[in-house]
């Protein structure tokens, strides 16, 4: 399949200046960024204390510094949160006119591209100046973003995660978001406390319903129980956080799963069997459902 090209309209990228600017970003979120090389891409995110999400974005390595690639809705919050850290260190933000753009939906892509660090099946991004040569779009954003929450990947703005998901249960650890070696982070204690139990109680899966729920009805139930919440729903795809022991009960069951008392389908992605191959040493709650 030929690659499709899109610009993500919903993205800022903010420039991130200073000698200490990775050695100080280091200590603040949830990946390695302090010796990211000129030209790496990493996903990563911001945390509260508690350890729930604030915000997810990507980090470019530059020469000079480093690049954030963030949904546009969340910049000034991660600008100002992480201002909040910053005392006396030697760094300052900028924003860019750089544009965002994502080629999806084919397996190879040339630079300026690079591989999404989340997962090979998202495709490639690429990051372009105001100079820079005007590629043929043949996607709109929203074509990506159908295409993103198809693999059941999550991003924290545009899918409603909001500070009420923790960055497991968004499956940060299985998409290469979160170095637990690394050190210190905001929320840190948390988010390694619910590696180290090996179990975790709810992830995001990517759910079919011709249903559109609204505000007061987001459950998905099997019969009366509730399984999960959708998070987001449009076009007949979602993504829903599910308690994982009772979606097991039910797929054991054969039940049905139902959305605004329509039949809901919700699926396990092809890259998180992947990234978790179903193992004795893999997560408990992972090895029942793979």
């Amino acid at each position: 399949m030929s690659l499709l090209y899109a610009e993500l309209t919903d993205r800022t990228v903010l420039a991130l200046h200073g000698q200490e600017a990775r050695t100080w970003l280091q200590g603040l979120v949830t990946n390695h960024v302090a010796d990211l090389a000129p030209g790496a891409l990493v996903h990563t995110a911001l945390l509260t204390p508690q350890g729930r999400l604030l915000a997810d974005f990507f980090v470019l390595g530059e020469t000079d510094g480093l690049r954030i690639d963030v949904e546009t809705s969340l910049a000034d919050l991660v600008e100002t949160r992480l201002s909040l850290y910053r005392l006396r260190a030697a760094i300052r933000f900028a924003r860019t006119p750089d544009r965002v753009l994502a080629a999806f939906g084919g397996t190879e892509a040339r630079l300026p591209f690079l591989v999404d660090p989340r997962s090979a099946e998202l495709g490639f991004r690429a990051y372009l100046g105001e100079g820079d040569a005007a590629l043929p779009l043949t996607a709109s954003a929203r074509d990506y973003r159908d295409f993103r929450r198809g693999l059941g990947i999550a991003e924290t703005a545009a899918d409603g995660l909001g500070d009420k998901v923790y960055p497991v249960e968004a499956n940060f650890d299985l998409l290469h978001g979160i170095d637990f070696s690394k050190g210190c982070f905001v929320g840190q204690e948390t988010t390694s406390r619910m590696k180290r139990r090996g179990t975790v109680k709810s992830r995001i899966l990517p759910f079919q319903c011709q249903a559109a729920p609204d505000a007061g009805d987001r459950d998905v139930l099997w019969g009366e129980v509730r399984v999960g919440e959708a998070l987001v729903s449009e076009g007949g795809r979602g993504l829903a956080l599910m308690r994982l022991d009772r979606l097991q009960e039910a797929q054991a069951a054969a039940a049905d799963l139902t959305l605004a008392g329509h039949a809901v389908a919700v699926s396990r992605p092809d890259w998180m069997a992947v990234s978790m191959p179903n193992s004795p040493g893999a997560p408990q709650e992972l090895r029942r459902l793979l």
